[in-house]
């Protein structure tokens, strides 16, 4: 298996991607899987690898990476040194990363032999399914669209909603890391941004109007977005496939770090309705 770790992709804000490939050498265009993480999320969080290698050895073409402005950094792509770059960020400019990850593979000579282009699937976990299905709406190139635990409303989010003359007046809120336990801060632009995209941030209309096969993953014991969400995702598309993970909790029974070599028995299901799914 050729797993490429930590390639650059340059976005449009200033801060580039960091970007994994995985997939079996063979020069034959495979099926092109790409992944997006969650909210205080990154690619190398828990069994993503893991998770990585199982796609490849199923025979995709499996693409995650760090979004531009996860507050991970080049040299430190793991956890949040730059926790400027994390209050910076926002839903529009993860949007815009996706795509830049979209036109890297579509347009990269050296990958030509090995993934197809024609046959690219995006995957989002929490807050990244969200904008996985905002951008499988708008995108053309998204042949099929997974969520995992997704937020189904990005205007009732906390990140979004909550004291906000204070944060107003402030210019900026924080949140507590529970696992690194650092302050991370959400500064005004964040509110002022879902404000002036709100319509294009409408997760409900983008459901509504997708046209290509659509998974719906959750888990029953999900404590950080409930499983009504994932039941609004299905009620919006009704031809949506729509798996319950038994026992699962938002992570599917992983966590960070993670040292085994193999993942929770509910993540293998996760990962076992994908790969049926992609096929």
């Amino acid at each position: 298996m050729k797993i490429l770790k930590n390639l650059i992709i340059d976005g449009r804000h200033q801060k580039p991607m960091v970007t994994d490939v995985f997939y079996k050498e063979s020069n034959q265009p495979k099926k092109v899987v790409i992944f997006c993480h969650g909210y205080k999320g990154f690619k190398d969080w828990g069994a993503w690898n893991l998770m990585a290698k199982a796609f490849a050895k199923a025979g995709f073409f499996f693409i995650k990476f760090n979004f531009s402005h996860n507050g991970g950094t080049v040299e430190q792509p793991i956890d949040f040194p730059d926790l400027e770059a994390f209050g910076n960020n926002n839903y529009t400019k993860e949007l815009d990363d996706l795509e830049s990850v979209i036109n890297w593979i579509s347009s990269e000579e050296s990958f030509k032999k090995e993934a197809n282009i024609n046959d690219i699937a995006i995957i989002g976990h929490s807050r990244g399914g969200g904008i996985v299905l905002l951008k499988a709406n708008e995108d053309s190139r998204v042949k099929k669209v997974i969520t995992l635990a997704a937020v189904c409303d990005f205007g009732k989010r906390s990140s979004t909603i909550g004291d906000l003359e204070n944060w107003k007046k402030n210019g900026v809120k924080y949140v507590v890391n529970g696992r690194t336990k650092q302050n991370m801060p959400h500064f005004y632009q964040f509110y002022e941004n879902f404000k002036a995209n709100e319509e294009r941030l409408h997760i409900k209309n983008a459901v509504q109007n997708l046209k290509i096969p659509q998974l719906i993953i959750h888990g029953d014991h999900d404590d950080a977005v409930s499983l009504d969400e994932g039941k609004n995702l299905k009620q919006w598309n009704p031809k949506a496939q729509f798996q319950i993970i038994q026992n699962a909790n938002h992570v599917f029974n992983v966590a960070h770090p993670w040292d085994k070599d193999h993942v929770s028995k509910e993540l293998e299901e996760v990962i076992n309705h994908c790969i049926d799914f992609l096929k």
